[in-house]
């Protein structure tokens, strides 16, 4: 018997930010799946996403990971920044919220508003595995290794304090094996 996948693949994601369109909360959700994913967020550390860790003038997103992970800033590419953008255009003014990813009541989204609205909008997407928030993160470390990523970078950008809990994404990255056999 075959173990349920753990991750989503890259066009997965890209049918997920799809989805995203026709939401009701289109650009919060649309932001949140592309930061989830390319800074491999868990759902805890993207429910407590404030504010002040997204800084669109810098164009880095300061990530504080959770775990005991190791805490860095990372850069924010021009489709984030759009995605940023245009979340904070609609997102609704409270001073007294800090938190960077709200409901439509203003208020820190929970981790199971952000499960449900992962496997609703993987459902709307027709993925063949349901959608679930860890999922991006795995997507994450699976992207970077196909891009070729050293494993060690790969572990400081997760965060990852174990070499173990990274090395899952460059061990089974087939490209690791282009070059034997010429």
């Amino acid at each position: 018997m075959m173990k349920e996948r753990k991750h989503l693949t890259g066009l997965e994601v890209g049918k997920l930010m799809e989805a995203t369109a026709s939401s009701r909360n289109a650009e919060r959700d649309r932001c949140l799946v592309l930061l989830m994913f390319r800074h491999g967020l868990r759902v805890s550390e993207t429910c407590g996403l404030q504010l002040s860790q997204v800084d669109t003038a810098s164009r880095v997103l300061h990530v504080q990971r959770l775990k005991k992970g190791l805490s860095t800033t990372q850069p924010l590419r021009a489709d984030e920044l759009r995605a940023i953008r245009a979340w904070l255009a609609v997102r609704r003014a409270r001073p007294e919220e800090k938190a960077f990813f709200i409901s439509e009541r203003g208020k820190a989204l929970s981790r199971v508003t952000v499960w449900l609205m992962l496997r609703d909008l993987g459902e709307k997407a027709g993925l063949a595995v349901a959608a679930h928030p860890h999922m991006l993160r795995h997507a994450c470390g699976y992207a970077l290794a196909d891009q070729g990523a050293d494993t060690r970078l790969i572990q400081d950008y997760l965060g990852h304090r174990n070499i173990q809990h990274t090395v899952r994404y460059t061990a089974t990255n087939p490209a690791r094996f282009e070059r034997l056999w010429r």
